[in-house]
């Protein structure tokens, strides 16, 4: 059984041994491949491991014997599910693998809004404090959580636990999703429409996945209904905003500020009107790249290929009605 993994960098940088999936056929591993370069790469493959590598209908058709692919991280948006399906390929993610270091993230964001403690660790090394005529002085104002209202958009693993999260700090957490599952027992706690959540929530979060419907939807007309004083934070999937809507909207001060840990095109292009927004905080697609997240994230691949090798794949993603259910060897 022929493994190809066709962008496996920041999977494993060095640090992530591919232990795992050596054990389950004849492996190649490649830091990154452009699309031009995936047939050659891929096409004796029968099990496809992509990442951020797009696996189009046209690139799909080139792959003959291709009988698996798994997706190394939660969103599978790179991979032509409809043209999979039709080739009885199924497609497999990896769900909630990064939940706790996403959640972490997050807070981590949030408090940087709240205080700004690098400007002020910058500006006491600068000499501002020695020459300072009192024992304290801020930059920025000093925001306190507690009684604030969280809101979430998207409520699976990780936006629960964002929302464990932020409630130890004392926020009141207001939720957005489309289907309603198990209520959390703890209060102030509350289900709101999306249109509720942006205009209420002090701070407001996405931890949706992206979809053909939902492309864009964070837009001038939601970034409208908040509240000047309010903060926006995207680490799921950056085509989720309208980019220059949310510029404009931070360089006219209709909200206070937004932390992106995710963009529309990545890396990020020069021009990006978000590079010279008012108080943007970029960082680079890295709230899921903790070693134990990464650990996580290769062992449950592993396990998605052992499944598949048994005749029984998991996490399927996509609709496969002529899956075999075929048994094969390593």
């Amino acid at each position: 059984m022929q493994i190809v993994v066709l962008d496996g960098k920041t999977v494993n940088p060095g640090d992530n041994p591919w232990t795992p999936l050596e054990a389950l056929g004849e492996l190649t591993v490649h830091d990154r491949t452009s699309p031009a370069d995936v047939r050659h790469r891929a096409g004796s493959a029968e099990i496809v491991l992509t990442n951020k590598t797009p696996l189009t209908r046209d690139i799909l058709a080139q792959l003959d014997k291709l009988r698996f692919i798994a997706v190394m991280a939660t969103g599978y948006d790179v991979v032509d599910l409809e043209a999979a399906s039709e080739r009885g390929i199924p497609v497999s993610n990896v769900p909630s693998y990064g939940a706790k270091s996403v959640a972490q993230f997050v807070l981590a964001l949030i408090l940087e809004h709240c205080h700004q403690i690098a400007l002020h660790d910058q500006a006491v090394k600068s000499g501002e404090w020695s020459r300072a005529e009192d024992f304290c002085f801020w930059k920025t104002p000093q925001i306190e959580l507690s009684g604030l209202k969280m809101g979430i958009i998207g409520f699976g693993k990780t936006g629960r636990r964002v929302a464990e999260l932020a409630h130890a700090l004392g926020m009141d957490i207001i939720v957005y999703t489309p289907r309603i599952r198990d209520t959390p027992s703890y209060k102030p706690f509350a289900w709101k429409s999306l249109e509720e959540v942006f205009a209420e929530a002090d701070v407001v979060s996405l931890h949706c996945p992206l979809k053909p419907d939902n492309a864009g939807f964070v837009d001038k007309n939601l970034l409208a209904l908040m509240k000047k004083s309010a903060f926006f934070i995207n680490t799921a999937r950056g085509a989720l905003v309208n980019e220059p809507d949310l510029a404009e909207a931070l360089n006219t001060g209709m909200l206070a500020g937004a932390a992106l840990d995710v963009v529309a095109e990545e890396p990020i292009r020069k021009d990006n009107p978000l590079l010279k927004a008012k108080n943007c905080i970029i960082t680079p697609h890295i709230a899921w790249a903790s070693l134990d997240s990464r650990k996580r994230l290769l062992g449950a691949v592993a396990e998605n290929i052992k499944a598949f090798l048994a005749g029984r794949p998991t996490n399927v993603v996509n609709m496969v009605n002529d899956f075999s259910g075929t048994t094969y060897e390593k």
